[in-house]
């Protein structure tokens, strides 16, 4: 098993763009994650049903989040999270591919492998195997009690722009992580995580967009 769980978006400035997520996804704020100052990073997350958009700035100088920040000229994609029953297995399908890990972490309730993203394309890619199948450590102790589903219910899919899309989905799927995610082509920014799609709970609002953090919002 394997399922698109979070997305992480990079800000210049954290609290604008949690804010605006907020106001016009309906959503709240589940946690806030002290372990991300090992990146030297702030973060807040906000969950959609068992999913969740998390926002993250620098808070220190020389962070890959920064550089990426100023090599894309803005806010935009940053991570893609999946969950997978299987990490060892997948593990050893990456690691004969070539793929960096480049961050690990082994907890009693999560196990988490970072992807190098040099070696893989696009976005920092993480797989996380949860323990019990379907919680989320990462979502802090109480997320489940912050869902609010009135304006959007889940996270249908990401966009990846690529300078070649065709050999960066090429790539994803030779390390079966393509689910849930699309290529286009890059425009002046380069590659990287630009656009979401999630679920909208009223119906007659799938087909709108918005732009916000750096990407392009889109109800479905």
């Amino acid at each position: 098993m394997i399922r698109l769980r979070q997305v992480a978006l990079v800000a210049s400035e954290l609290d604008s763009v949690v804010e605006a997520l907020c106001n016009e996804l309906g959503l709240r704020v589940c946690f806030r994650d002290p372990g991300v100052g090992e990146f030297g990073l702030v973060n807040a997350l906000m969950v959609i049903g068992d999913q969740f958009l998390e926002v993250v700035a620098p808070a220190t100088e020389g962070t890959t989040a920064g550089r990426l920040l100023e090599r894309r000229g803005g806010d935009g994609g940053y991570m893609v999270l999946f969950e997978v029953d299987d990490l060892d297995a997948r593990m050893a399908t990456v690691t004969a591919a070539g793929v960096r890990t480049v961050w690990s972490a082994d907890l009693p309730t999560i196990r988490g492998r970072h992807l190098h993203p040099r070696d893989v394309g696009g976005a920092i890619v993480s797989l996380d195997e949860p323990s019990p199948t379907g919680s989320w450590t990462w979502g802090g102790p109480d997320w489940r009690a912050h869902v609010d589903t009135s304006v959007v219910s889940a996270i249908a899919g990401v966009s990846v722009a690529a300078v070649d899309p065709a050999a960066m989905h090429s790539r994803w799927r030779e390390l079966g992580i393509d689910q849930s995610v699309c290529f286009t082509t890059a425009g002046s920014r380069g590659d990287g995580v630009d656009g979401i799609d999630l679920v909208a709970s009223d119906r007659s609002r799938a087909g709108e967009t918005m732009a916000i953090g750096g990407v392009e919002i889109r109800l479905v």
